[in-house]
């Protein structure tokens, strides 16, 4: 997918590509600023490369921005890198960074790299809607059941459920009969499947068509 541009605009930055020509990703924490323009030059003419940095230490977080003279430059930075690094569009400046990465790590990092903390729990609207769930006392497990009235494709399904780290298979099926979308979706762990159902439940996918999320029995004891 790239960013169509107008013909008129040739070099010219309007204020809207401020947002579209910056992309956050995520690196290994021993690049250079080189090290980050070297992998990224193939995708377009760089602006410039900045490594987030603490600020007491001065050592590299792990994370850095590239900033690209085109949208469509960086579209396809975006598409077409490694999938470690991770790679979105920035958020806006107006936006403090702090707030940024911390939303950037907790959609991006792995469970497992992060012990046994339980995952997404830094955010708060999460740890909120687990104390509700836990209220309310439902069953969960690591497999979900997905219902819409209108047919899956197995490939944009998988893309969208794949948003929650930790995704193992997503099963589309079809009934003949209705022509619905029917599908079986499973995580690594309860956690990322608690997330995905808080997430995507009522999402609306494509527009105008909600999807229903609900938990499925995996064979594990819930209550864990």
């Amino acid at each position: 997918v790239f960013i169509a541009q107008s013909r008129a605009s040739g070099s010219h930055r309007d204020v809207e590509d401020e947002e579209l020509t910056r992309i956050f990703v995520m690196i290994p924490k021993t690049y250079t600023e080189e090290d980050l323009r070297e992998k990224f030059k193939m995708y377009g003419d760089i602006e410039y490369c900045s490594i987030i940095k603490n600020k007491t230490t001065g050592e590299s977080k792990g994370l850095g921005y590239v900033r690209y003279l085109k949208p469509s430059q960086a579209a396809r930075a975006i598409e077409e890198c490694d999938r470690s690094y991770r790679a979105i569009l920035a958020e806006p400046k107006n936006k403090s960074s702090e707030s940024f990465e911390h939303d950037y790590y907790s959609s991006n990092m792995r469970p497992e790299l992060r012990g046994n903390a339980l995952p997404f729990c830094m955010q708060p609207e999460f740890c909120g809607f687990e104390k509700a769930e836990t209220r309310i006392q439902e069953p969960v497990s690591k497999r979900l059941s997905v219902v819409s009235r209108l047919p899956f494709i197995q490939e944009q399904l998988f893309a969208l459920f794949d948003l929650v780290p930790g995704l193992e298979y997503c099963d589309v099926q079809r009934d003949p009969h209705t022509n619905s979308g029917y599908a079986v979706i499973q995580y690594s762990t309860a956690a990322s499947a608690i997330y995905a159902k808080y997430k995507l439940h009522g999402f609306e996918y494509p527009p105008g068509n909600r999807l229903t999320v609900i938990f499925l029995e995996d064979g594990n004891d819930s209550s864990e």
